[in-house]
C-alpha cells in the first residue's frame, strides 16, 4: 500500500508525527498547550451554561496549579496618537506572553477574533487564545506580528 493512503495505518502514524511537529513550532508553544490542557480540564468539570466569569476563575485555578504565571483582569490601555483613548481589561494574561480571552456563547463569532487581534495589538503581546466554553469547546490561536 501506498503510504500516503489514509487506508494506510502506516499514514496515519507519519500524520500525527507531523502534526507533532507542526504543533511545537508555534511561538510560545508550550505555555499554549498548558492552557489548552488547563481549559480542557475546567470543561470537562464544568460542562457549559455558566458565566465567562466562572470558566475565567476556574481556568485561572487550573494555570497556577500548573506553576504558570497568571494575571487576571490586567487593565491594558489604548492609545491613538499618543493619547490615552480607552481601557480594556485582559481576562488572563499567562506568563506575560499569551493573552487568553474567555468566551462562554453559543458558538464564536468573527468579532471576538477581531478583539483579540486588537487586543494583541494594543497590549505588545504577541500570541492569544480564544477560548470558548459554549455547547461545544472552542479554541482559536491568534498571532500579532510587532
Amino acid at each position: 500500500m501506498d503510504s500516503r493512503n489514509p487506508q494506510n495505518p502506516k499514514s496515519k502514524k507519519s500524520f500525527r508525527h507531523r502534526f507533532t511537529q507542526i504543533k511545537t513550532d508555534y511561538k510560545y508553544s508550550k505555555i499554549t498547550e498548558k492552557i489548552i490542557e488547563a481549559t480542557f480540564n475546567v470543561y470537562n468539570a464544568l460542562g457549559y451554561g455558566f458565566l465567562e466569569r466562572v470558566y475565567e476563575n476556574a481556568l485561572l485555578i487550573e494555570l497556577k496549579n500548573k506553576n504558570l504565571e497568571v494575571e487576571s483582569q490586567r487593565p491594558i490601555e489604548v492609545f491613538y496618537q499618543g493619547k490615552l483613548v480607552g481601557n480594556y481589561l485582559a481576562d488572563l494574561i499567562v506568563e506575560g506572553k499569551v493573552i487568553v480571552e474567555v468566551k462562554a456563547v453559543k458558538g464564536s463569532i468573527k468579532i471576538h477574533e477581531v478583539q483579540l487581534v486588537n487586543y494583541l495589538k494594543a497590549s505588545g503581546i504577541e500570541v492569544g487564545l480564544l477560548i470558548n466554553f459554549g455547547r461545544k469547546l472552542e479554541i482559536k490561536r491568534k498571532i500579532f506580528d510587532l
